[in-house]
């Protein structure tokens, strides 16, 4: 029937575009940040502290919601914006907002975060148990088009941002202090990329949890399809991204239907041997 498909179908849709879209664009913006192809939107911790409340949500049980958003998405939201806030006090500490100490921070605070998710797992019912497990496998299973708002919302000004700064992110590969001799005031196009990255990230995961590798795939492909100039490469990293988020979620509710798997353990069973083939070529290359 033709609501399935308007209801259903075209929402989740949707919903895989605008997530694979901002996980690639934001992957891109952290590789250009750190200078380091195998950064991804995860690397500051940004979606184990979303995951977090999220599990602490689930551990505690306890039901609210504001407007259209539900509890979970309230809670991985608050999660997210105290991992950021955490990684930015810690980074902010240095006078030039060191990308060194902002990699370092967002890696201890993932892990931090990681244990004790794994810690209220292990305190939680066998209810909660699979809610939080099910959480952190990732997933598109949105209920019509207010889910598809949340998401344009945290996703579309972020991409138009990234898009108008490609001028800077080409710079900011090449080096801070070119950069910097080029115009570039270093310090503040940092911490704008790293506000809007975990902001649109935060608000992603709050929605889908944490769907892995799209981020890492997405600006890879792009730039072995199209180029590294950051003008045609956020385009199409975003384009990329978003259809392989949709192909994954379509391969996904096929493979063993008519169950359903969570689409973040595709993209990881497609994202990991990618992840080693690129560590392997970089290597080579060397």
């Amino acid at each position: 029937p033709a609501w399935i498909f308007w209801k259903l179908r075209l929402p989740r849709s949707l919903a895989a575009a605008l997530a694979g879209a901002g996980l690639s664009a934001a992957g891109m913006g952290f590789q250009a940040l750190f200078r380091n192809p195998l950064a991804t939107p995860f690397t500051l911790g940004v979606a184990s502290g979303a995951s977090l409340g999220a599990a602490l949500y689930y551990k505690f049980g306890i039901a609210f919601s504001l407007l259209f958003l539900s509890g979970t998405t309230l809670a991985a939201l608050a999660g997210a914006l105290l991992a950021v806030l955490v990684v930015y006090k810690i980074a902010n500490l240095q006078k030039a907002f060191g990308t060194q100490t902002l990699l370092l921070a967002g890696v201890a605070i993932s892990l931090f975060f990681s244990s004790l998710i794994l810690f209220a797992q292990f305190l939680s019912s066998f209810t909660s148990s699979v809610q939080i497990l099910h959480w952190l496998m990732g997933g598109l299973d949105v209920l019509g088009y207010e889910p598809v708002l949340t998401l344009a919302v945290f996703v579309l000004p972020f991409l138009l941002l990234l898009l108008l700064r490609s001028r800077e992110l080409d710079l900011m590969t090449t080096g801070e202090d070119l950069a910097q001799s080029r115009g570039v005031e270093v310090v503040r196009a940092k911490k704008l990329l790293f506000f809007a990255n975990s902001a649109m990230v935060g608000g992603i995961v709050s929605i889908t949890g944490p769907i892995g590798f799209v981020g890492l795939i997405g600006p890879h492909l792009a730039r072995l399809l199209v180029s590294p100039s950051h003008r045609y490469l956020a385009p199409a990293a975003m384009l990329l991204g978003a259809s392989l988020l949709v192909l994954c979620d379509t391969l996904a509710r096929s493979l063993i239907a008519p169950a359903e798997l969570p689409v973040g353990i595709l993209t990881a069973l497609l994202g990991g041997p990618f992840f080693l083939w690129l560590l392997v070529s970089r290597r080579t290359l060397r």
